[in-house]
């Protein structure tokens, strides 16, 4: 009899055991690599990302945004990115509706060596079929600071900033096209 019941105890144990593991098995843990997944429609593939309207006084700075905001989307793998909006499954639009450079820390000669760039812009996404935004955000707003080198005796005015340091323009850029197509995603 104790032969039968030590039986049994052990068929529940190993049961148990098996359908933990079972249990364990069937369940996935749900990784993924963050700012891969899409919660936009199945159908969308083309996504037209025509040139940002530029209402600043820096000149070019548009094509550099708009450049990156399609590099970005092209690195997802999961669109077709065109220049125009027309025959195109959703549309991203967006508007550059201000930037500004301001000195915030100064050298031993009193110039600026460092500055705090500020750029706002208006962007949304919009399906193309139902014109319904998906997204969209009036007041994106990024803030940077960057070390900037002074030549001769001269502080940089804000105007030429893009002229004197083209790789600070190209990190913004990144930082503003990787929060736009995350935010859309």
């Amino acid at each position: 009899c104790n032969s039968v019941s030590a039986t049994r105890a052990s068929w529940r144990r190993a049961s148990v055991g098996l359908a933990i593991v079972a249990a364990f098995a069937s369940s996935s843990c749900g990784y993924a690599l963050a700012g891969r997944g899409s919660f936009l429609p199945a159908y969308i593939r083309v996504v037209g990302i025509p040139p940002l309207e530029n209402r600043s006084t820096f000149q070019q700075v548009e094509q550099v945004l708009t450049d990156k905001i399609r590099t970005e989307f092209i690195g997802r793998g999961k669109y077709t990115v065109v220049s125009e909006s027309q025959g195109t499954d959703a549309v991203l639009a967006g508007e550059i509706t201000g930037i500004s450079v301001q000195p915030v820390a100064f050298n031993e000669l009193q110039l600026a060596s460092r500055y705090q760039f500020i750029l706002t812009m208006k962007v949304s996404f919009t399906d193309a079929r139902t014109n319904m935004v998906l997204w969209s955000n009036d007041a994106l707003t990024f803030r940077e600071e960057y070390e900037l080198s002074t030549r001769g005796t001269t502080a940089i005015e804000g105007a030429s900033f893009f002229d004197q340091e083209r790789g600070s323009v190209d990190r913004i850029a990144g930082d503003v096209a990787r929060t736009v197509v995350t935010a859309i995603l």
